[in-house]
């Protein structure tokens, strides 16, 4: 149970009226029970707070609480900051309880921290370290060497790799996948697929002739830095020879996949369903919208933001804006669509044009010189 004074803290917020009121949990102004906060961070939030039973709620700055019937009030300037605060201050977490479940399997070789928690069905394999504090759910595996750092939140059906290393305050939804090998493969002469990237003959070929493929194994290893958070069923694969590499406090969304060697920097977003393809750097801060996919072999700026469904199809310059298929300035793609758009009417225009031209000529044969 939390107080007023106890939420106020978590969020670093400033609170007025009996901070003691103790508080159960958050809810909507309208539906609001007497131990709910009500969560009203803007003026247009505000007439619910008659419709429900809050005693305390979440205003904006300035906003005159007593006139709302409340006992208590804390304010603040930033509602979704304010939320993700909130949330964590209310979020108990995962159900894993403490020391290693009896259905466990764990190498004799195996360093596992102090206070780790280790659920049902849950296999670590040899020399693997597991550092203190972590929390690993059921049916993850850990395979040989993968090394992971304080305060993990390993959910359930997770697959480390062998030699994985990753750093402190790890989440990983469950299914997530991280170490699995690239796909990477060739052929014994050149493929159709080199030939037609070649710049000076793009999109050629020569003859069609049988290919078989022989697959490159995966050498390398994934390194995750602290505070990164993988989601649900997203895939990150080892490198070849170099590790894959995500930096710190970066977070992938759901379905999202990473290919071998692919580099990312520190504090990035990747929506849901993004697919950054391999041997492919991205800087610090760029976010990709939900199913951005990005070509192999380029680099992508610091703070590249691209909307979703955009392609990145060539390298990215820092800073830059972007949105389409191929990748272009937002601003750009925004003014052709909407010539796009106009299209028809420019068409309909200039049909008219035409038969006003063409009936002005046939006018102009006709006609007998004056003599």
């Amino acid at each position: 149970m939390q107080t007023v004074e106890t939420i106020a803290k978590a969020l670093n917020a400033r609170a007025e009226g009996k901070l003691d009121l103790p508080i159960s949990s958050a809810a909507e102004p309208a539906s609001a029970r007497a131990d709910q906060i009500a969560l009203a961070m803007d003026p247009k939030y505000a007439p619910g707070l008659a419709q429900g039973a809050a005693r305390a709620a979440i205003l904006w700055e300035g906003a005159e609480w007593q006139g709302y019937g409340l006992e208590a009030a804390i304010f603040v300037s930033r509602p979704r900051l304010a939320m993700a605060g909130l949330s964590r201050a209310f979020d108990p977490g995962p159900e894993i309880a403490p020391g290693v479940h009896p259905s466990a399997v764990i190498d004799p070789t195996a360093e596992i921290g102090a206070g780790a928690a280790i659920g049902p069905f849950v296999v670590i394999g040899r020399g693997v370290k597991i550092g203190p504090g972590a929390r690993i759910a059921a049916q993850v595996t850990i395979a040989e060497g993968a090394r992971i750092g304080a305060e993990a939140l390993i959910l359930q059906s997770v697959h480390i790799g062998a030699r994985v290393v990753i750093g402190d305050r790890f989440i990983a939804q469950p299914g997530a996948r991280i170490g699995s090998d690239g796909f990477s493969f060739v052929t014994p002469e050149k493929s159709g697929i080199e030939e037609i990237r070649d710049p000076h003959a793009l999109g050629q070929r020569g003859a069609i002739r049988e290919q078989a493929w022989t697959r490159i194994h995966s050498l390398g290893t994934v390194e995750i830095g602290d505070d990164v958070e993988i989601g649900a069923n997203s895939c990150i694969d080892r490198g070849t020879v170099r590790a894959t590499a995500i930096g710190r406090g970066t977070k992938l969304d759901n379905l999202v996949h990473v290919g071998h060697n692919v580099q990312i920097g520190e504090d990035c977003l990747l929506c849901g369903q993004v697919g950054v393809a391999g041997s492919t750097k991205i800087g610090n801060r760029v976010v990709l919208a939900g199913q951005v996919g990005v070509s192999d072999n380029i680099f992508v700026g610091d703070d590249v933001i691209a909307g979703g469904a955009t392609k990145i199809m060539s390298n990215a310059p820092a800073g830059r804006v972007l949105l389409g298929y191929p990748a272009i300035k937002m601003e750009t793609h925004v003014e052709a669509w909407k010539n796009i758009r106009r299209l028809p009417r420019l068409f309909a225009q200039l049909a008219e044009l035409r038969e006003t031209v063409s009936k002005l000529a046939q006018k102009g044969s006709t006609e007998q010189p004056k003599g």
